[in-house]
């Protein structure tokens, strides 16, 4: 279980091969988001028993500690790098934006943790983030404005780092007749920027794998890849890998 500000995934796992996955919103009740996942992974799989017969649950996400059906709880940052190597055992960084946070790991060549940086505290950079501007910009939802980025020609700049001033500064730029494909261009760029500056400590090594909702934004995507300098794997479903790394060392305790 991978229970996080915006989204709940579960992954069920049986002979090294992922049997079932859900995400559903993590919304008001964390537990019952919990229990609503595992049951629709578990129904995914096949699987007729109940939450208390798996054999063995590990919880990680903000909301970890609170699964009380969970045999174990432990820090999504190891979760994520066990993920992101049983998928791509070349995967030396991970980069990882989620609804109310950014993240970078760095990992050794057996997929350990050797390093990270997290934002936690700020809503810039994140989904929430990419969910304010789309509202502004009225693309209707964040999916549409990863096509649309790549339309641009001439992305503006955006100097805010805050949410809020970003938003002033965005209906300020629309209001000068910036076109709505430069602007979603800026926001992309910002947010790569601020992942770019906050990663500085780290290492950053390929192969790099983008996890999190955000990963399937195109558009953040190219522009991770423009200020990083180097090319950036998307899993095919980049919202699960926490969950898969805990359901990994799930496994290990069987």
């Amino acid at each position: 279980m991978d229970v996080g500000a915006a989204t709940a995934k579960a992954v069920i796992l049986g002979d090294s091969r992922i049997l079932g996955y859900a995400i559903i919103p993590t919304g008001y009740d964390v537990k019952l988001a919990a229990e609503q996942a595992t049951l629709a992974a578990m129904m995914q799989a096949g699987i007729s028993k109940t939450i208390d017969e798996l054999d063995y649950v590990i919880s990680t996400g903000y909301a970890r500690n609170a699964i009380g059906f969970a045999d174990k709880s432990t820090t999504e940052i190891i979760c994520h790098a066990k993920g992101a190597h049983f998928i791509f055992p070349e995967a030396r960084t991970i980069i990882d934006i989620g609804g109310q946070d950014s993240k970078a790991i760095e990992m050794d060549d057996d997929g350990d943790v050797r390093d990270f940086v997290m934002n936690d505290k700020c809503a810039a950079g994140t989904g929430r983030f990419l969910e304010v501007m789309a509202g502004v910009l009225q693309v209707g939802s964040v999916d549409n404005m990863g096509p649309l980025s790549l339309k641009s020609e001439n992305p503006c700049q955006i100097s805010s780092t805050c949410t809020i001033f970003a938003e002033s500064e965005i209906v300020s730029l629309r209001a000068q007749g910036k076109n709505r494909e430069d602007l979603i261009a800026g926001v992309h760029d910002s947010i790569a920027l601020r992942v770019a500056n906050m990663s500085r400590r780290l290492r950053i090594r390929p192969a790099v794998v983008f996890t999190g909702g955000v990963a399937k934004n195109i558009g953040v995507k190219q522009a991770l890849e423009n200020r990083f300098g180097t090319d950036i794997t998307v899993p095919e479903e980049p919202q699960i890998i926490g969950a898969l790394g805990a359901a990994l060392f799930a496994a290990a305790n069987v």
